[in-house]
């Protein structure tokens, strides 16, 4: 996958709002592979809306999300599970851990998946991100900013043309929310991959190609 492109898509939850003022809803936008974009929004304005048009769990719009030049309203079940495993890989906002598996069972189920890191690897993420004593204790157990350093180790286990994170950071120090776009990014030019980050606040500061208020 080369490219994500909006084109003129607008949610049905805004279709009676006349002109939003947004840079994503209502116009033309490419998302390419290799760039990174930041997608800002205030409240309501459908930053995770946005997130679920594109990894596929909502498709209540008007205009058309194209994958390359395939429609996604046309993708079927298989295709999404495709896309999910070797295309995108979304960083939930709300982590989707696993409170009664270890901090690594939850990035090791989705790795047995792709077969994509070794154990040697994942456990050098826990460390670079100072959770490496954390390896064994239960998600459900740990602070929420932990979780998220788990969360991002996970979406990291996968082949993707593209990682979507949704406010990877909202609960972390700078230190550990450099270190995470830093990994990211690592991991991003390793594979050619587009980053898109979403925002309503703090953000992971780097170099973006491209801003974009929603």
């Amino acid at each position: 996958m080369d490219k994500i492109y909006f084109k003129n898509v607008l949610p049905h939850v805004f279709a009676n709002n006349g002109d939003i003022g947004s840079e994503v809803w209502q116009q033309d936008v490419e998302f390419t592979k290799g760039n990174t974009y930041l997608v800002e929004a205030d409240s309501g304005k459908g930053k995770s809306t946005f997130c679920s048009y594109v990894i596929g769990y909502r498709h209540d719009y008007t205009g058309q999300i194209m994958f390359d030049d395939k429609d996604i309203k046309a993708m079927r079940v298989a295709d999404w599970t495709r896309v999910r495993k070797q295309n995108i890989s979304y960083l939930f906002q709300e982590l989707r851990l696993f409170p009664e598996l270890t901090a690594f069972e939850n990035v090791e189920i989705k790795n047995r998946l792709t077969g994509f890191k070794t154990r040697e690897e994942i456990e050098s993420m826990f460390e670079r991100l100072g959770i490496n004593d954390k390896l064994n204790v239960k998600a459900g157990l740990m602070s929420f900013g932990q979780q998220q350093r788990v969360a991002m180790i996970r979406a990291l286990v996968q082949p993707f043309d593209f990682i979507l994170a949704d406010e990877p950071i909202s609960h972390l120090d700078d230190h550990n929310s450099q270190t995470m776009g830093e990994m990211m990014m690592e991991e991003a030019r390793r594979q050619g991959a587009g980053v898109i980050v979403t925002s309503i606040g703090k953000h992971i500061d780097m170099r973006y190609d491209k801003v974009l208020r929603l």
